[in-house]
């Protein structure tokens, strides 16, 4: 998707300026070329050196080069890219872009130019929520600015929260999909996989033996369509497909967190087997066993992160896919459940033992929903993810 495409790299001055080098590379060997422009502050973490050895280009600085403005560089430059990107964005960098100011080289492209701009922030996790940066953040995405992370996690700070620089390869994910011309271009659809472990004490959780094959058999179909993808994995046995924004989490909390943090979006799809319960009262050490005596375990009920979703009232994807693993009367107990839920499809299929399905390569399923059900054929994984991304993309084009 990326062969002989062109993207202006602008960097700005975070410690996530780091990452570029390798976002560069990882351009460069999928085809595409890279213009780079470095800001003041970003040439305080890497040097024009660095980034011009990696890029094999000149990088560009200073607004006021004679050489280039003789023949107003900065608007060739603002236009001759397929997409413009700007990593890390830093929160002066986004105020600049939504306040509409051109007092630099980056800040000039970034309002002359007419091509696809996406952006990738990283900033310290109170700057990232400080209800400046969330305006900000608003006027670009209404101003069709694209906007990929930022991830959770520890900061350089200390700090631990969203405000980490997306990946180099989920930047790259996220450049393909903004430049592909399949169905699901434009589209960002947050999907749910793997399982949910549930802590009982700092060794021992509660979890099932979903392996997380078809929620990553359904992403990787999806990027394959052009959708911007995020993608909320439990601790699954399989590794997750490139192309997405990857959002690791480990318990039913963690995951509503995520999926709610990762709206708006123009589909949700959960394919997750999600405990129901947790332990209400984890331990904060092991728990030792004692002769003749059994540990009494009091249970509380996970949030229902489907119904949640579907029964939004504002910011409610448009459309919401749920999944339902049963082990019997497979089709009476999803139909229930989609009613129950408020969900626009439920794909239905049957785990019992014997079926192969928790682990295995193959499903049989069943698509309920306001139409009735579709019964597809016992197929591979992949299969079913591929014909199922093709049926969102008919339902998202209306």
């Amino acid at each position: 998707m990326l062969a002989n495409k062109r993207i202006l790299l602008i960097i700005g001055g975070g410690i996530a300026a780091y990452k570029t080098p390798d976002l560069i590379r990882r351009f460069r060997e999928r085809g595409a070329s890279v213009t780079p422009v470095l800001t003041r502050a970003g040439a305080e973490f890497v040097t024009p050196l660095t980034i011009s050895a990696v890029a094999g280009v000149k990088v560009h600085t200073d607004l006021f080069d004679l050489t280039d403005e003789a023949e107003m560089g900065h608007i060739q430059l603002s236009r001759s890219a397929d997409l413009v990107i700007v990593a890390p964005a830093t929160a002066d960098l986004m105020a600049k872009m939504a306040g509409g100011q051109a007092n630099d080289l980056a800040s000039t492209l970034l309002m002359a130019t007419d091509t696809p701009v996406m952006i990738a922030p990283a900033m310290n996790v109170r700057m990232w929520e400080h209800p400046a940066t969330q305006r900000n953040l608003a006027t670009l995405k209404s101003d069709g600015i694209a906007v990929i992370g930022p991830n959770a996690g520890d900061m350089a700070c200390g700090e631990f929260g969203p405000g980490r620089m997306s990946e180099p390869l989920e930047i790259v994910a996220a450049a393909e999909a903004a430049l592909s011309d399949g169905p699901l271009k434009g589209k960002r659809i947050v999907i749910t996989s793997g399982p949910t472990q549930e802590p009982i004490d700092p060794v021992r959780y509660i979890s099932n033996r979903s392996s997380g094959a078809q929620g990553t058999a359904i992403a990787r179909a999806l990027v394959a369509l052009g959708a911007e993808v995020v993608f909320v994995s439990g601790p699954a046995d399989v590794p997750p497909p490139e192309g997405v924004q990857l959002v690791r989490i480990e318990t039913a909390r963690q995951m509503l967190d995520a999926v709610q943090a990762a709206l708006p979006a123009d589909a949700a799809v959960f394919a997750a087997a999600v405990a129901d319960w947790r332990v209400a009262q984890e331990a904060t050490s092991k728990m030792k066993k004692e002769k003749g005596a059994l540990p009494t375990l009091s249970f509380a009920e996970n949030p229902d992160i489907l119904a949640t979703i579907s029964q939004m009232t504002e910011g409610r994807p448009p459309l919401v896919v749920g999944f339902a693993a049963e082990t019997d009367d497979v089709i009476a107990n999803a139909t229930a459940k989609r009613l129950r839920k408020g969900c626009d499809w439920i794909v239905a299929n049957d785990v019992s033992v014997g079926t192969g399905t928790f682990g295995g390569a193959d499903n049989t399923v069943h698509i309920i929903s306001d139409r009735g059900v579709e019964d597809w054929p016992k197929m591979g994984k992949a299969q079913v993810a591929e014909r199922l991304a093709d049926r969102i993309a008919g339902a998202l084009r209306g």
